[in-house]
């Protein structure tokens, strides 16, 4: 029977229908829609194993990559809210299983899977996928040594970071009440699971908000703790979001996460890793009864130290006073020195006396009778000779032989010249009976009022 498709006639300018042929032309629209449908329905969910290539995540949340392994290649796209929900940030290169839904972008005739869950293919992807991350934090300096801070060797506040049901939190309640009471604060978050990470994180950055001296008191350590687990139940303390909150936490931290056997990224970015979480509470704080123990026996050797010390010196004490000289021998020269200056002492003033005694004894014998009639006489004589010159230069004698002292008014200074007649004007005239007042003219009974009178007169 012919193919109606290939033995129709080639060549032709227009189509035209084929005898045989009752199916019209397909649109390549119509063509997509088929084949879309086709495999939606024979694919409905499909789980491909292959290697990450091209990971991207667009600014509106969806993210795109390809699958791929030796022979094929396969595009594929994780909406938002998928995409957000991983357990992992996928990198290129590692190999995962992808669990969707297969359909065709008609846009571009390609078949593509819309994947809704991914897992990494085996527990040696999980390693390198941990591997790169541990490699690409460390370049950061975030597990560097220096980064670390010293516990607080009692500290009164303890913020523990948790499930709230679980039996670590139970142990390290148990464990903190058996060597010393402290105060805790426990943060419940979810420890594993979907959303456990932003979780944790944000439970350290919250106890790192808190102000000092607010009604919540501020920690002065963190515990971050969950029991054993598979790598998979730990994944969470791995993830970078709760990694970076560790190391970026002001409160030193203790991470007490799993088994001892077990290791996180969480325990390298920690200031102290605890093997388990009853450790964590160990380290936290020392015994209380150890504690009053070390305070008893500090107290006793400071009290045998004084004691010690008081001993030695008065043991150096002693041994100063034995080597120190004696009193007598100290002030013997002293004494024998006031008394050899008192001695001295004694003998000056008796000879001071004597001297005194004779200078009294001659100054008395000056002081006879005779000899002081004798000096009295010569002085009386000395005396009346000083009288007869004082009564000759008297000038008060002279008034009696009729002489006159001359004086200006009203100063009563003595008068010697004419000229200073003149310039007085008015005039006493000391008499030996009396005093009398005059005033100075000029010959021919006119006053003498500045000019010079060719003779005076006296009235």
């Amino acid at each position: 029977m012919p193919d109606p498709f290939f033995d129709a006639p080639s060549g032709r300018l227009v189509a035209e229908p084929t005898p045989g042929d009752n199916a019209a032309p397909l649109s390549i629209s119509e063509m997509s829609s088929k084949l879309k449908r086709m495999v939606e329905g024979e694919f409905g969910h499909v789980r491909l194993r292959g290697e990450i290539s091209g990971w991207k995540r667009a600014a509106s949340g969806h993210a795109y990559l390809a699958l791929k392994d030796a022979d094929a290649v396969i595009d594929g796209v994780i909406w938002r809210g998928a995409a957000s929900a991983l357990p992992f940030q996928p990198q290129d290169g590692l190999e995962v299983v992808a669990t969707g839904k297969l359909t065709i972008y008609p846009g571009r005739s390609k078949y593509q899977i819309v994947i809704e869950r991914m897992e990494l293919a085996g527990e040696g992807q999980l390693m390198a996928l941990l591997e790169k991350l541990k490699a690409r934090l460390a370049a950061e300096g975030l597990f560097d040594r220096e980064r670390k801070q010293p516990l607080p060797y009692l500290p009164r506040v303890i913020g523990v970071v948790t499930s709230p049901t679980g039996a670590v939190i139970r142990d390290i309640l148990h464990r903190l009440e058996d060597r010393c009471p402290t105060h805790v604060l426990v943060w419940p978050v979810k420890v594993q699971g979907d959303g456990s990470a932003a979780e944790i994180a944000a439970a350290i950055r919250g106890f790192d908000a808190i102000a000092p001296g607010g009604p919540l008191p501020r920690p002065d350590l963190l515990i971050v703790a969950r029991g054993g687990g598979s790598i998979e139940d730990l994944w969470s303390f791995n993830e970078e979001v709760v990694v970076r909150a560790i190391a970026g936490c002001s409160i030193p931290l203790i991470s007490a996460v799993g088994h001892e056997t077990d290791t996180s990224l969480s325990d390298f970015a920690a200031d102290l890793r605890a093997p388990t979480p009853t450790a964590a509470a160990e380290m936290a704080v020392p015994v209380l009864a150890e504690l009053r123990h070390g305070i008893a026996s500090l107290a006793l050797r400071t009290q045998r130290c004084a004691k010690r010390y008081h001993e030695r010196a008065c043991e150096h004490l002693a041994a100063l006073v034995r080597v120190l000289p004696k009193r007598d021998a100290l002030l013997g020269p002293q004494r024998q020195k006031v008394d050899d200056l008192g001695a001295r002492l004694d003998r000056g003033l008796e000879r001071k006396v004597q001297r005194s005694r004779g200078e009294l004894d001659r100054a008395a014998g000056a002081l006879r009778p005779a000899t002081l009639d004798q000096r009295l006489e010569t002085a009386r004589h000395r005396l009346e000779g000083a009288s007869r010159l004082l009564d000759s230069v008297n000038p008060d004698n002279l008034l009696q032989r009729g002489y006159v002292r001359v004086g200006a008014r009203p100063s009563g200074k003595v008068i010697t010249t004419a000229e200073e007649a003149r310039a007085a004007g008015a005039i006493t005239l000391q008499f030996r009976d009396g005093p009398i007042d005059a005033r100075v003219e000029r010959a021919g009974g006119k006053s003498y009022e500045g000019s010079r009178p060719e003779q005076p007169s006296l009235l």
